[in-house]
């Protein structure tokens, strides 16, 4: 069954264009270690909570847009061999990541059901 990396990230309003380029930037990379598909969502209904929400999460300062995303692996075995070679790659030097990293969340998840329309 496939595998899953989530991303929640903190990222200025004002660096939302460049956020859009470093991900299509970072596509290739991570399909050549082995991702099927990678999605990018800008927060667009993202309430405050009172106990906890996607916000508090990431500790969002005025000005900033919660960041949510995956990427979708064919496998644990594949997601955990790509993630060690990506350290090494040096592609991935220097690349442009347009947010405040101590902030981000990840993490892996093992699909426990998966609905799909046909289109």
């Amino acid at each position: 069954m496939s595998y899953v990396t989530g991303f929640l990230i903190p990222v200025k309003a004002e660096n939302k264009e460049r956020y859009i380029k470093s991900a299509v930037d970072s596509w290739p990379l991570f399909q050549k270690h082995g991702a099927l598909s990678q999605v990018e969502t800008w927060g667009d209904n993202v309430p405050d909570g009172e106990v906890t929400s996607f916000p508090m999460a990431v500790k969002l300062e005025p000005g900033e847009v919660v960041v949510f995303s995956w990427l979708i692996w064919p496998d644990k075995a594949t997601a955990d061999i790509a993630w060690q070679a990506m350290m090494d790659d040096p592609a991935f030097e220097g690349m442009d990541m347009p947010f405040d990293g101590k902030r981000m969340m990840w993490g892996g998840f093992q699909p426990i059901f998966e609905g799909h329309t046909a289109v």
